[in-house]
């Protein structure tokens, strides 16, 4: 990460950033997903890792991000950047919720503080029941890139994904796809691989490639502890770590450290194999999977393009409605606070050395297994969230994940050189 920023007040007394100067080339970035509504959601799924911030960070209900704060954000998220190139990441709960107004003032406020040159850009992740016509009309008009949730099938997706009414939600969801392509919005596909999802990969992965006007399709392993609605990840005892290859390792058991809806580890590897299979017979160079794209990049000894196959984080952090910044969209707990940008410039906060060690972290806390394995610079030890178990020798630390990423990782290892050849590398 970059140095820390140095906090100042401006005349007003408002919060300002004052940045050190940077060798030449290197450049502040940083990514702030913002959730404008909070857990706010017109959905009420099982497996949603945010319904509950709620209650634990003792919200209002229906709570917003008032204009005043969200100017202020605005225009902190583009002083504190460098790069000529600023991202906006709208999510929730549901931010589509927030209504259209909000988005217009949203690119308002952006036109008003961009820096001569800059480029922004606006990414939007929503379950799609809101997109009305209008509403894909200006996410056309601004250039909006669109994250729509599909858990594959409808019988899948209609299980974990029912409205707050307890309504199946595949058909509404499906007709906001057919919109945006029809608008010809750019749009990725999103999808939870839970336990039931991972145990039916190809009529997953066959359902979504047939939905119409999708050029990528993000997959993203379900994991949750038993106790994630009350303790953050990354605090739990050694001792309360169960051994890699015992049943509190895997769901299903009455003790498993992990919830019945999270996906297993074995089923996952599988699930991950089945459609590498898939894609590298029938999709590659065609349709952008994000775990498949970032392990043939690393491979090649190219940069990673997810926060998880990184080797260190830290740079992706969530701001809620009530100005309060965390650590990361995963880590929105009250140990994982970074301050509120009312108070202090979130330029600061993104750099600040809080910050600069949970990124490090992920690094620095890797089993000595990971280390030795000779798949490290594929996984790096996954998303910190998940390591929750001990290794084979009693480590700590170990990602639930590592048997499937393991055999996952193996089969990428082994199709490279055909890979590689028809890239021409």
């Amino acid at each position: 990460m970059s140095p820390p920023a140095i906090h100042t007040e401006d005349l007003h007394g408002a919060p300002s950033c004052s940045l050190p100067p940077l060798p030449p080339g290197r450049l502040y970035r940083y990514h702030v997903m913002v959730k404008p509504a909070g857990a706010l959601c017109n959905l009420d799924c099982p497996y949603c890792f945010y319904l509950h911030k709620t209650d634990l960070l003792a919200h209002e209900r229906n709570a917003r991000i008032d204009d005043r704060l969200l100017e202020t954000h605005i225009r902190q998220y583009i002083e504190a950047q460098t790069g000529d190139e600023v991202i906006f990441s709208w999510q929730g709960g549901e931010p589509t919720v927030m209504g259209l107004g909000f988005f217009r003032r949203v690119v308002e406020l952006q036109a008003r503080h961009r820096k001569p040159g800059q480029r922004i850009e606006n990414d939007l992740q929503t379950n799609g029941l809101l997109l009305d016509d209008e509403w894909v009309a200006f996410l056309k008009t601004h250039g909006f890139v669109v994250g729509l949730s599909v858990d594959g099938t409808r019988e899948l997706h209609d299980r974990y994904r029912p409205t707050k009414g307890g309504e199946p939600s595949f058909d509404r969801t499906l007709a906001a796809a057919a919109r945006l392509a029809a608008a010809e919005v750019p749009f990725s596909l999103l999808c939870v691989v839970n336990r039931d999802v991972a145990r039916a990969p190809l009529e997953v992965y066959r359902s979504l490639r047939a939905i119409p006007g999708s050029f990528r399709i993000q997959f993203t392993p379900c994991v949750e502890t038993r106790d994630f609605k009350l303790r953050a990840p990354g605090l739990a005892r050694s001792a309360d770590m169960p051994l890699l290859g015992t049943p509190r390792s895997r769901p299903g058991h009455p003790l498993a450290i992990v919830t019945e809806w999270s996906v297993d580890a074995r089923d996952y590897g599988e699930f991950l194999c089945t459609l590498w299979r898939e894609w590298l017979t029938q999709d590659f160079g065609r349709l952008h999977i994000n775990v498949f794209e970032t392990a043939v990049a690393q491979a090649l000894d190219l940069p990673a393009q997810m926060c998880t196959s990184a080797p260190v984080c830290g740079k992706a952090m969530a701001l809620e409605h009530d100005g309060e910044l965390y650590s990361c969209d995963h880590f929105v707990y009250p140990e994982f606070r970074l301050g509120n940008i009312r108070d202090v410039h979130q330029g600061d906060l993104a750099f600040s050395q809080q910050q600069t060690r949970f990124g490090l972290a992920k690094h620095d806390s890797l089993p000595g297994c990971c280390k030795r394995c000779p798949q490290l610079k594929l996984c790096w030890g996954e998303c910190p969230k998940n390591r929750l178990l001990r290794s084979a020798e009693g480590e700590p630390g170990l990602n639930y994940l590592c048997e499937g990423l393991k055999r996952f990782y193996a089969q990428v290892q082994r199709d490279m050189p055909d890979i590689r050849q028809r890239l021409g590398r």
